[in-house]
């Protein structure tokens, strides 16, 4: 009996030893070294655990934490510049400018700065013009710095200006475009500039894009407001604008379009990585 009791205090012993007995305490470390920025230890049972947000129940769909922006039936998170863009079976449509009367876009009611989004277009079939004129739309973060939509299939035009590019800056890292008339996602994350008190920039703004699952944009530096044929550049604005869906006069259909608007404190480590 004495022999199976000491043995019982030495396996409780090694046990206390080796890891936490309650279980409400967290699992990690405090022995370990200090990870850069002096804050946690590596493994640190006492850093944050990130907040749950619910998947979609189907790839592409939206998370919990999601606005959506257009879910198929309503265009209540949008205003047209001039008519609505109308919808039918789950998609909306830019009309015709003999409709509209002109330059249509839709913009968002809601202001983002720093968002992470998902859109599904569809590129009109057949195609009857080529280049610039043949499914061209774009979506304007901010209504200032667009990633341009357009039929890049089988579609030659100038590099900065296909699916994928930031338009007249950065062409995209490769050419993902399905046929005209199948649905595409882009998949993007955007990050708004920042500005000083004074207006300078402090940090411009980026955008990483999967067009189709592939990646067009990684981390992408934006040089500005876009403007067709001149070199784009930065003006202080605020930290949220509305999210544009441009009219170029193409009957692109869009579905499918939410975003997520990502946390400030994500950001911020990155600019103290940058040094700003």
């Amino acid at each position: 009996m004495k022999t199976v009791l000491m043995a019982s205090v030495v396996t409780a012993t090694a046990l206390l030893a080796v890891g936490p007995v309650s279980a409400q305490e967290k699992p990690g470390f405090k022995d370990t070294p200090m990870l850069p920025g002096g804050q946690w230890h590596v493994h640190d049972a006492d850093r944050p655990t990130p907040i749950v947000v619910a998947p979609a129940a189907t790839p592409g769909g939206a998370p919990a934490d999601a606005v959506v922006l257009f879910d198929g039936r309503s265009l209540d998170a949008w205003k047209p510049d001039r008519i609505a863009w109308p919808i039918a079976n789950g998609a909306l449509t830019i009309p015709s400018r003999a409709k509209s009367g002109g330059e249509n876009n839709l913009v968002s009611k809601q202001s983002f700065g720093d968002v992470q989004m998902h859109l599904e277009f569809r590129s009109p079939n057949p195609p009857t013009k080529s280049s610039q004129d043949r499914g061209n739309s774009g979506i304007w973060f901010m209504q200032r710095y667009e990633l341009q939509i357009l039929d890049g299939y089988q579609n030659p035009t100038y590099a900065d200006g296909t699916v994928g590019a930031v338009y007249g800056w950065k062409p995209p890292l490769v050419n993902a475009a399905r046929r005209p008339g199948e649905w595409q996602t882009y998949d993007i994350v955007f990050e708004r500039p920042r500005f000083a008190a004074d207006g300078s920039l402090v940090r411009p703004a980026y955008v990483t894009a999967l067009l189709n699952g592939v990646l067009v944009q990684n981390h992408q530096a934006m040089l500005g407001t876009t403007i067709w044929r001149k070199v784009a550049s930065y003006a202080a604005h605020a930290d949220a604008a509305p999210i544009q869906l441009q009219d170029h006069d193409s009957p692109v259909s869009f579905r499918n379009i939410w975003v997520r608007p990502l946390t400030e404190a994500a950001i911020a480590q990155d600019l103290k990585k940058d040094g700003k």
